[in-house]
């Protein structure tokens, strides 16, 4: 029994081994199947959840019905240094999401775990076997009724490619790739009011320059404008796409002004200077477009050049003057939508960057004469409710706040050229857009959607998809902007506005600096100088102004140095020409008398005349020199004209005169100009010439009025002696007898000063 019991548990710790490790090799399967391996070189060598790059690129209906067919199209790519084989690729149905963060959750995780499902059996397709960094496309169609969807509301899609990497002889999971399946099974009683506003808007493209021609020939930056509007263009597609949507058209009339300059004779800067545009033709299509568009739709007009509000609230409030553009800008937004399109917009709606709005931003676009505030929640966030309330809440003063979605808002920004992006965009649009309407059935609500401002082409067509898939009004309705802002509040919706210092420093790095605004002030006091003297002051004024407003766009973020580029360019161009008025350098002049004139010339090299301004000479030795009284001129375009200023000399010696112009309000124009002035010695010999030579004059004439006097009397004489008038004479006036002296014919001299200059009488 000893040696019995010996062996036993000789023998019981060497069993129990084995059968471990038995256990454990039988379940590596299990194990590696289970295992979530990080994104690496060696982790897709041997054949991770992440080996196999799945991408779905398209999936139809976005949101089915029951008795539809789902199909979902894409991409397998083996991102792994072995071959995939005995593979299939099929769909693997998630629960159904409760919350709006539970689909972003599910939208950020990465790799695969029970979460995804099961996959649905006998809708599978077998894959050949994958080389390494080979590719293959596949397609899977299922009955919505076959995929065995519960109650409304979202579900988690996946699609997954299963397979052996090479040193397995067991099947895992290669390639996950999850999206979402919104499932309404009948319409909503009360559906959400959804409003999508449509931006129309870009960047800078007009220059301040135009040519000297009648027509003022407008020159541009670029002609990046006459892509943005040709077929197949950004904006080009933004139209085609909006006008058969329910949106809300959102439109910088800057974009407007700049294609209909287009339509005419226009100029594109180049590296040789400035060249003919050509396409006219592409610029009238695209303003037609948009005005065939337009009938149909609310129009909301951002100031002219949608400017900055934020950066004017927080930098420009410190530059005098710099708010007094939000107002005009305004007023020129409605004129210029209403000409060219045809159509009344709404002007009362200001649009801060992204959204992000302060107290300081609200006063600023209140001021420029709007009443409705398009902010965004996340900045304008909740603080205690479960649901998305309706968009519209006062904010104090009879101004309301249009707060968008974040989520909805942002859902079509990134890369979207991609298919694979573009689709899971679209299917997370919508399946926000029903779990917003799944928080509180039984209340009506109304969400705005403010996407950025200038979407790509890509990321149109998806916003436009996915607006297009809530058409049909299942769980969404359209509603425009404007009945948004007349919205019934939510009571418990968040309704103050941030102070200032809680502004994202992110955005706050972004705008405008001080420097900037400064320049425009300085820009501005030179051109309301111009102004002044011009006799066609819209021919310079309307060109400029509007080169001012687009000085402060919004489009300017995230392009620091081609602002400061801009704006200098516009300041040099103005300072040019302003310089084409300007006083022509005079040499220095000598007076040899008391009295003189001193010509001043004034240069102008504009197309157009110059007025209102006044010619003053200073004296540097008033008691010496009196340089004689200020001149208003005028000078037509492209002449130059001489002023003359009578001097009068007190004193010998030089005199440093200063010629300066001056505007009708008294600021000085231009660069002034000096000269200097010699006054020579007056002398007593001089002045006895003088004086001799007036007493020699008057002898003179004393006796050319005695012979006179004599001549006269002797005819008289010979008269009553009987003579009969016969002597050649007529009406009394006898021959010149000879001796008289011969009659003073020469003209006065002009020459009062005695200096030898003539002076203008």
């Amino acid at each position: 029994m000893a040696e019995a019991a010996g062996f036993q548990g000789s023998e019981r710790p060497r069993g129990r081994w084995l059968r471990r490790a038995a256990a454990l090799v039988a379940g590596v399967p299990l194990l590696v199947g289970m295992l979530q391996f990080p994104d690496a070189p060696e982790a897709r060598a041997a054949g991770g959840p992440r080996t196999v790059d799945v991408s779905v690129d398209a999936l139809t209906p976005t949101a089915p019905k029951k008795d539809d067919t789902l199909t979902v199209s894409g991409t397998l790519t083996n991102d792994g240094d072995s071959p995939i084989t005995d593979a299939h690729v099929g769909l693997r149905l998630g629960p159904a999401l409760s919350s709006r963060s539970a689909i972003d959750s599910a939208a950020k995780r990465t790799g695969f775990s029970s979460a995804d499902g099961q996959e649905i059996q006998n809708r599978t397709q077998k894959i050949d076997k994958l080389e390494p960094g080979v590719s293959r496309t596949f397609t899977l169609q299922v009955p919505v009724k076959d995929l065995g969807l519960g109650s409304d509301g979202v579900y988690q899609l996946g699609v997954s490619l299963s397979g052996r990497a090479q040193g397995t002889s067991y099947e895992q999971v290669l390639g996950m790739k999850r999206t979402f399946l919104p499932w309404q099974a009948s319409d909503t009683e009360k559906k959400t009011q959804l409003t999508y506003l449509w931006p129309l808007i870009s960047s800078t493209h007009l220059t301040a320059e135009t040519d000297a021609d009648a027509e003022q020939t407008p020159v541009f930056r670029n002609d990046n404008l006459a892509a943005e509007i040709a077929p197949g263009g950004r904006l080009q597609q933004l139209v085609a796409l909006g006008k058969d949507l329910p949106v809300t058209f959102v439109i910088d009339p800057d974009v407007l002004a700049s294609v209909d300059a287009m339509t005419k004779t226009y100029k594109v800067e180049g590296p040789n200077g400035p060249t003919a545009g050509k396409n006219q033709a592409v610029a009238k299509q695209w303003l037609s477009q948009v005005e065939e568009a337009v009938k149909t739709h609310e129009v909301v007009a951002l100031p002219f050049g949608d400017p900055d509000l934020a950066s004017l609230a927080h930098r420009g409030k410190e530059v005098p003057s710099a708010l007094g553009h939000l107002g005009p800008a305004t007023t020129l937004a409605a004129k210029t939508v209403e000409t060219i399109l045809g159509v009344k917009p709404r002007t009362d709606f200001a649009w801060p960057a992204d959204g992000a709005v302060d107290s300081s931003i609200v006063d600023v676009a209140t001021s420029g004469g709007a009443h409705n505030i398009i902010a965004r929640s996340d900045s304008l966030q909740e603080n205690s409710l479960s649901y998305s309330p309706t968009a519209a809440r006062p904010i104090g003063s009879g101004n309301t706040a249009i707060v968008a979605d974040a989520g909805l808002s942002t859902a079509f920004e990134g890369d979207l050229s991609k298919a694979e992006n573009s689709t899971l965009a679209i299917q997370q649009f919508l399946a926000q857009s029903l779990m917003v309407n799944g928080q509180e059935p039984g209340r009506q609500r109304n969400i705005v959607v403010a996407p950025q401002r200038t979407p790509s082409v890509s990321q149109a067509q998806a916003m436009a998809a996915g607006v297009k898939a809530l058409a049909p009004g299942r769980w969404a309705e359209p509603l425009n902007l404007g009945s948004a802002a007349k919205a019934a509040p939510d009571p418990g919706a968040n309704r103050e506005v941030p102070a200032a210092s809680e502004y994202p420093d992110s955005l706050r790095k972004q705008e405008l600096p001080t420097e900037a605004f400064e320049q425009i002030q300085k820009t501005q006091t030179e051109l309301d100088d111009f102004e002044l003297i011009l006799s066609q002051p819209g021919r310079v004024v309307t060109p400029f102004g509007n080169a001012i407003m687009r000085e402060m766009s919004t489009e300017w973020r995230g392009d620091t140095a081609g602002a400061a580029a801009f704006r200098a360019s516009v300041h040099s161009y103005l300072d040019g020409l302003t310089k084409n008025v300007q006083l022509i350098q005079k040499s220095d002049a000598t007076l040899s008398g008391r009295s003189a004139t001193i010509p001043v010339t004034v240069q102008n090299n504009l197309v157009q005349g110059v007025k209102g301004l006044t010619l003053e000479l200073t004296s540097s030795q008033p008691n010496r020199l009196d340089a004689g009284e200020p001149q208003q001129i005028t000078v037509d375009g492209g002449h130059s004209q001489s002023f003359k200023f009578d001097t009068t000399a007190n004193a010998n010696g030089p005199v440093q005169v200063t010629a300066q112009l001056y505007t009708s309000d008294g600021k000085p124009y231009g660069r002034p100009m000096s000269f200097q002035v010699n006054v020579t010695e007056i002398t007593s010999a001089i002045m006895l010439v003088i004086a001799v030579g007036v007493l020699l004059l008057v002898l003179a004439g004393v006796r050319i009025y005695l012979q006179r006097k004599r001549a006269a009397a002797h005819r008289d004489a010979e008269g009553t002696d009987g003579g009969n008038g016969d002597d050649g004479g007529t009406d009394g006036d006898g021959p010149v007898q000879p001796g008289d002296p011969e009659p003073d014919t020469g003209s006065e001299s002009t020459d009062a000063s005695g200096s030898g200059e003539k002076v203008d009488r």
